[in-house]
This record gives C-alpha cells, sequence and structure tokens, in this order.
C-alpha cells in the first residue's frame, strides 16, 4: 500500500486562522477530514469546508489515521499531549503532527510520552503566515523519523508547496524560530527604509519596487500592508527563551522584540514611525 493510501482520515485539532484553511486544503484533496476545537462556533464554518465536526477530543483521535495540532501554547500542547488529553484515544501507529510553534524541548518531551503509547510523533511548523495558509502555499519544516515524514507527505501537500526534513524531532522548531528572526527583523527594517525615504520625499511605492530588484529584497517587502504581526511577542519569546537555553546572545532579536511592541498598532503607517 502507498503512503498516499495508508493515511486516509485526518484529525485537525485547533480550526484558528491556520487550522481553517488547513481543513479545506485537506477536504479537497480527498482526505477524510475530522475537526474538533474548543469553540463550538466553529462547525458550521468546518462543515463548509467540507470536513466531518467531532463533538470530543476521543471521538476524533480515536478515528485518524493522522492527527495535525494546530493549538498555540507549551501548556495547551502538554495538556492535550497527556494522560488527561487525547492520547489514551489514539490508534498505535497514529501519526501525530504538532504544528504548533513552541519550544524544541517541549516537543521532545511530548514526544518520548507519545512513544511509549507506540503513537508517533512529529513537529511539522508551517512558515509564509495566514496568506500562504488561504492558498496551500505554505512551506513545511518537519523533524522526525524519515519513514513517518515520507508517510505523513501526502497530507502535508495538501497545503504546502514546500516540505523540508529537518532532522529528529524538535528539530522544525528550531528551523521555524530561525524563519521568524529574520521575518520580523526584516518588518522593522522594511518600516525603517521606508520611512526614511519617506521623510526625503521619495515615491515610497516606487523605492519598494525598486529594492525588490536589489539586494535588500525580502518577503515583507514583497507583500507590503498585509503582514498581520500577531505573533510577532509570541515568537520573539521563544526564541529568546531558546538562545538563553544554549547561552547565546542575540542582540538583535531582543530589540527586534521591543520595537515590534510597540510598532504593531501603528504598522505601515509611515508618517509615525519613529515620531
Amino acid at each position: 500500500m502507498n503512503a498516499a493510501k495508508e493515511i486516509s482520515t485526518v484529525g485537525v485539532v485547533g480550526a484558528g486562522r491556520m487550522g481553517m484553511p488547513i481543513i479545506g486544503h485537506l477536504a479537497r484533496k480527498g482526505f477524510t477530514v475530522l475537526v474538533h476545537d474548543i469553540n463550538p462556533a466553529k462547525k458550521a464554518p468546518v462543515v463548509e469546508r467540507g470536513a466531518n465536526w467531532s463533538d470530543s477530543i476521543a471521538g476524533l483521535a480515536a478515528g485518524s489515521d493522522a492527527i495535525l495540532v494546530c493549538v498555540g501554547f507549551d501548556s495547551e500542547l502538554r495538556e492535550l499531549i497527556s494522560e488527561r488529553g487525547m492520547l489514551p484515544h489514539v490508534r498505535p501507529g497514529t501519526i501525530v503532527a504538532l504544528l504548533s510553534t513552541v519550544k524544541p524541548d517541549t516537543i521532545q518531551e511530548l514526544a518520548d510520552i507519545a512513544a511509549r503509547a507506540q503513537v508517533a510523533m512529529v513537529d511539522a511548523t508551517v512558515c509564509r503566515g495566514g496568506r500562504a495558509a488561504d492558498t496551500g502555499t505554505l512551506l513545511s519544516f518537519v523533524g522526525g523519523d524519515v519513514a513517518v515524514f515520507h508517510r505523513l507527505e501526502p497530507v502535508l501537500a495538501a497545503y504546502s508547496t514546500d516540505i523540508v526534513h529537518t532532522g529528529k524531532v524538535g528539530s522544525a522548531q528550531v528551523a521555524k524560530a530561525a524563519n521568524n528572526l529574520i521575518l520580523w527583523a526584516c518588518v522593522v527594517a522594511d518600516h525603517e527604509a521606508l520611512a526614511l525615504a519617506d521623510r526625503y520625499g521619495l515615491d515610497v511605492n516606487m523605492l519598494r519596487e525598486a529594492l525588490m530588484k536589489s539586494s535588500a529584497n525580502n518577503d515583507v517587502l514583497k507583500h507590503w500592508g498585509t503582514n498581520e504581526m500577531e505573533w510577532a511577542q509570541d515568537d520573539l519569546a521563544i526564541i529568546t527563551a531558546m538562545a538563553q537555553e544554549r547561552g547565546i546572545s542575540l542582540p538583535q532579536t531582543g530589540l527586534t522584540r521591543e520595537i515590534c511592541r510597540s510598532l504593531k498598532p501603528r504598522r505601515y503607517k509611515l508618517d509615525e514611525y519613529g515620531c
């Protein structure tokens, strides 16, 4: 049996900004999709996307060949992947993929717990944000056993145009941290460059188009005005904690975090930047 047929039913825990479009892509690719979210108001839009609503985590876990977890924080993951959560209901051999952005140590701890229940766990972080989730063009970093990775690939390909195996479980969190560190630094640098140009009377749109042809090109510049900055503080807090655990100083990350905190409510308002 090939990998595409091995996984026919995919469970998704969390129908938020990233989870909801992923649910739709999975259903359109022919997977049977079971969804659970703590907010019952999500049921109608989930069903509209061709998925099936599960009233309980236990039901979703028992009926899925693979489970994608799209919850936000370390504490939520620990509660979910425990004897009090869904783990006792997951069938042996099921793949659990954690899409959340958390610390690598958290993933490794949970993978050990899952292994004792004969459940294969990987971290499968996603990059490129909500816009790419909507269009099914996410980049997925995946950390875990190579055989498990290949078995899960058809599921990941439903919503990702690029899929990279990063190494052992937890390594996808490191790759995502590197991505996010550069992303938020670009948000700040782009604002400063365009605000400076604006003060000197340059046509900012002209300059932005020109910069996208130069060595200064970056994704934030390309999609200027669309980044929501929703996760900046959480991302940078995780990166700071990771650096401290490994004894490395990241001074620019600390500064970027502080700037992003004040920038979020007035992003893209170049006339207000630096005042």
